[in-house]
């Protein structure tokens, strides 16, 4: 029988692993984002001090952290998801240690350990696009755009000759190391393509970058679905805001194209690749990540 758990009376440094804590080699030292599902800690390796960062398998609505670290289910009810997320999350950890690109966030290591899983990766200095474009930190220049996602369809290919896609491109998942060294992040929603009804996942959905067929549970997912998410994240670069969501484009289509919108700040070109990638129809799209790398050469 899982424990009885009371979200109000639960302590809240539960939530999140406290600083000097040692697992497995490896020593937290403080945490760096949170979500629905996981938890990622900047620590380092014992024995030589390099920084890593450490990702863990906990989500909240489905389990807590008890006094001495340990990982349990809320309920018995809950506790069949929490243990497919588990698998499904060291699936992932399996997959991306072999997806080797520089620009593709490098794991290590996985490991159990108190009733959960870890990932490990490189930990890599920069910040994140959308927070680029918020604070106006750096200029979103033809330049600068051309250079971040030719580079970060090169990494996203890789991903698509494993027959697998991300499903999760956005702004938010796109660290820009030095000298724009773009870096993709967060592979919890990676898939095989073709889907079947046994593959089938629980949707992760992005309003404004995901398109519409991912919110479909018979859509037919493949390289065009994150191609139609990377056009978004160029749109919500030089736009400064989210675009509007697929289903309500696919209902009534109230986005000016980007030709029309930009084309006092940007050339031809780069307007029609954006255009091109965010066509509603998936068959309308780019087909292949080296489609739009051509198209976004002048």
């Amino acid at each position: 029988m899982a424990e009885h758990y009371d979200p109000e009376t639960y302590p809240k440094q539960w939530n999140y692993l406290q600083s000097g804590t040692i697992i497995d080699e490896y020593m937290i030292e403080r945490e760096l984002a949170h979500g629905g599902f996981s938890s990622v800690y900047l620590a380092r390796q014992v024995k030589d001090q390099i920084q890593v960062a450490i990702k863990e398998y906990l989500p909240r609505r489905l389990a807590h952290r008890t006094w001495n670290n340990v990982v349990v289910p809320n309920s018995d009810k809950t506790r069949v998801l929490f243990l497919r997320g588990r698998a499904l999350f060291f699936e992932e950890a399996k997959v991306l240690a072999k997806l080797k690109h520089h620009n593709i966030v490098n794991v290590s290591n996985f490991f159990q350990a108190n009733d959960t899983v870890y990932m490990v990766m490189d930990y890599d200095y920069g910040l994140t696009l959308d927070k680029i474009v918020k604070e106006k930190a750096l200029d979103i220049s033809e330049s600068f755009i051309v250079t971040v996602f030719k580079q970060l369809l090169t990494g996203i290919s890789i991903i698509h000759q494993q027959n697998m896609v991300h499903l999760d491109i956005k702004p938010g998942n796109i660290l820009i190391r030095p000298e724009n060294d773009p870096l993709l992040l967060d592979f919890g929603a990676i898939q095989k393509f073709p889907t079947t009804p046994k593959s089938h996942r629980a949707k992760v959905l992005t309003k404004g970058f995901s398109p519409v067929e991912q919110y479909s549970a018979s859509g037919q997912l493949g390289p065009w679905t994150d191609i139609y998410a990377v056009g978004a994240s160029i749109r919500a670069c030089i736009e400064g805001k989210t675009p509007i969501p697929a289903p309500d484009r696919a209902a009534n289509d109230k986005m000016i194209p980007a030709t029309k919108a930009f084309s006092r700040k940007y050339p031809e070109y780069l307007l029609k690749a954006i255009d091109w990638a965010m066509e509603i129809e998936q068959q309308n799209r780019p087909q292949t990540t080296q489609e739009l790398q051509q198209a976004l050469s002048s």
